[in-house]
């Protein structure tokens, strides 16, 4: 699975590159406007196109990270193999959801490349390029689900049900402060060192 975080990390930094990039140019627009009275043709479609691709790129490095928002107010009363039941049925619901969509997400694609589609925007953008990179992110997603999901049943069947917890649960508040704990530390660290 070390590789496929890493992987997936590469995902959201391309992501959130391409987040970014749609800000700056919502920006520049912006101000153009503000002051030149001019506007960059098509940059409300191109951070769109953004919005959409860097969210989908950005899925799987929060699965691994368990960073999906849930409602645990209930969850967390439960005895720990039923949530973790419960963790399996939801991962599999999320995966299988986004299989949906990607499967028609694929029809979508298909059916762009043969008619040759482009937006209706002076920018003319044939839209597979768009969806196919947002397909990319989906796919992915849905990939580094069931290899997940996977390895959480190996991981369950040798018996370690906390391994299984670090892998698909909810972060405990314990988890939560560690990590802080332990970013601090390393920026203290480098502080010192630097």
């Amino acid at each position: 699975m070390s590789g496929v975080r890493r992987f997936a990390q590469w995902g959201l930094w391309f992501g959130g590159a391409l987040v970014l990039l749609a800000a700056v140019l919502i920006g520049v627009d912006v101000l153009m406007r503000k002051f030149l009275a001019r506007s960059i043709g098509g940059a409300d479609e191109l951070a769109g196109y953004s919005l959409a691709i860097g969210t989908a790129w950005g899925l799987a490095a929060a699965l691994l990270d368990r960073a999906h928002i849930r409602i645990d107010s209930l969850y967390v009363l439960f005895p720990q193999k039923l949530r973790l039941a419960l963790d399996i049925v939801a991962l599999v619901l999320l995966v299988g959801f986004f299989a949906l969509v990607a499967w028609h997400g694929l029809g979508v694609v298909s059916q762009s490349w043969t008619s040759g589609s482009r937006s209706q925007s002076a920018l003319e953008t044939p839209t597979v390029i768009p969806q196919v990179l947002w397909i990319g992110g989906l796919v992915v997603f849905v990939v580094v689900g069931a290899l997940l999901l996977i390895d959480t049943v190996r991981i369950l069947a040798s018996g370690d049900l906390r391994g299984a917890a670090r892998l698909i649960s909810t972060r405990s508040a314990e988890e939560e402060v560690e990590d802080e704990i332990r970013d601090l530390k390393d920026r203290q660290t480098r502080e010192g060192s630097g």
